[in-house]
């Protein structure tokens, strides 16, 4: 069978090796044990996940106030996705080969020694970090996007503890509630962070970063997961198996067409990685956009709690790419004016709709893909996925810096942009917002009209109807989720 790009699948020669029933055993706990271990799991990576937030919103901040450059923000930003993209397959690997405790433990073993180097820095060379042609900013930078990205191995293994711990009917609400704690997460680490760099400067702000790693560490230490009785028998080599995450995610028809159709979020998510906070810095105060982020944060957690209520439906595709298509709506229409309130509710509402494609994507692939090749599936996709918002992050700020931002402050740009966007310091980032938000309407409404959506789509109804060989006492194959 060929999958819907043309490509003809490998063949699962590695059927037998990568069951493995003795790996995983879910009976050994009822399933309000089970669920208990997965919630301190995934309060134990929200913990992390707040402290890497909260050191890399800081970081964000700290640098445009430094420097005042958007070439400097959008780097930044668009350095901390490639790396994602440039690991997320080792990461991958690492998970799949090696038990998932043990993987987060590293991580934030890693974490930690990259956030007291990177205290060392600054107080070495913090006073010298003052503009984009310092050496200390720089390496500072990198020192802090390091321990950054490091937590992006305890997210991939987090998405398989969903397998080994959560009944297949239930993952769906069990990635809803991950949203939620994302969003819980994110709403913390924004107001924290302006607040933080505000008063307590970038020296207070590592301080207390090194301390909450720390303390998630100590936590993770404590965690006993005995449902994973050992890695289960796989088939990655090395630390960077492209070449299985590759067969891995052709073996599945269509799967390479979900983790393209989620690249769409990430294209649009790579002007607001570079442009977003600059925007938000010429309206608010440093202290006041911490707020505005940790308020509009919200609209994650509503969103989280809303697919873990009520799932995806019977089609998360679809229900991504009509999330996607709302997405690129906001970006048309929050920065028509610099109205405060049109651009916070144009954040709520984005952030509301991103647990639902960061789920739906997840769903699927802990339905169809075995446990033994999970890591690497979501390994390729983070790489894939996370390749896109670098690309437009790179193009977009010294687009924006150089030439749109000046064109649209001097005379002829505003009155060209007036009758549209009206007014403000930062109609030329509001530009550029309209027009890639008009770019992702278009690319997910397309990808809804295609058939190759429509096979996708049958694909997924059909394994969905499938009798569930996992659950405790039928004799299955627990990798099969």
């Amino acid at each position: 069978m060929s999958d819907h790009f043309g490509v003809t699948p490998t063949p699962d020669v590695t059927a037998e090796p990568l069951a493995d029933p003795a790996a995983v055993n879910r009976a050994i706990r009822p399933a309000p044990a089970r669920m208990r271990t997965f919630t301190h799991v995934l309060i134990n990576t929200g913990l992390a996940g707040i402290t890497t937030s909260y050191l890399w919103f800081a970081l964000t901040f700290w640098i445009y106030l430094r420097t005042r450059n958007v070439i400097a923000t959008g780097v930044v930003g668009g350095a901390f996705m490639l790396l994602m993209a440039a690991t997320s397959i080792s990461f991958g690997t690492l998970v799949d080969r090696h038990l998932k405790l043990v993987v987060m433990r590293a991580s934030a073993l890693v974490t930690l020694g990259c956030f007291l180097a990177a205290l060392l820095i600054y107080r070495l060379g913090g006073a010298a970090m003052t503009s984009m042609t310092q050496p200390w900013l720089w390496l500072f930078a990198v020192v802090i996007l390091l321990g950054a990205v490091v937590e992006n191995l305890r997210n991939i293994a987090l998405a398989t503890t969903v397998t080994i711990l959560v009944d297949p009917d239930r993952r769906a609400n069990a990635n809803g509630a991950v949203g939620t704690v994302q969003g819980v997460a994110f709403m913390v680490t924004s107001l924290l962070s302006g607040l933080s760099i505000g008063f307590l400067g970038m020296g207070g702000t590592l301080v207390v970063a090194v301390g909450l790693v720390a303390l998630a560490l100590v936590h993770l230490l404590a965690l006993r997961m005995p449902e994973e009785v050992r890695p289960a028998a796989t088939d990655a080599t090395g630390h960077f198996d492209l070449r299985g995450s590759i067969r891995a995610v052709r073996g599945v028809p269509g799967l390479f067409s979900l983790i393209l159709f989620s690249t769409f979020n990430n294209l649009l998510g790579g002007g607001y990685l570079a442009l977003l906070d600059p925007y938000g810095l010429e309206m608010f105060s440093v202290q006041v956009w911490g707020t505005v982020y940790a308020v509009t944060a919200t609209g994650f957690i509503g969103g989280g709690i809303l697919v873990a209520r009520v799932g995806l439906g019977p089609n998360p595709l679809r229900t991504m790419l009509l999330a996607v298509v709302g997405m690129g709506l906001i970006g048309v229409l929050f920065t028509l004016r610099e109205w405060p309130w049109l651009f916070i509710a144009g954040i709520w509402v984005y952030m509301m709709l991103t647990p639902a494609v960061e789920a739906a994507e997840q769903t699927v692939i802990q339905r169809v893909v075995p446990l033994a090749r999970q890591g690497r599936v979501f390994g390729f996709a983070g790489a894939f996925e996370a390749s896109a918002a670098p690309i437009t992050a790179f193009l977009l700020a010294p687009l924006a810096q150089l030439w749109i931002i000046p064109w649209a402050a001097g005379p002829e740009g505003a009155r060209t942009l007036a009758p549209l966007l009206g007014y403000g310091a930062a109609r030329g980032i509001a530009l550029i917002f309209l027009v890639t938000g008009l770019l992702m309407m278009l690319a997910a409404a397309l990808a809804l009209l295609s058939p190759v959506y429509r096979r996708v789509s049958a694909a997924y109804r059909e394994l969905a109807a499938a009798p569930d060989p996992t659950a405790p006492g039928t004799g299955g194959d627990p990798q099969r989720a």
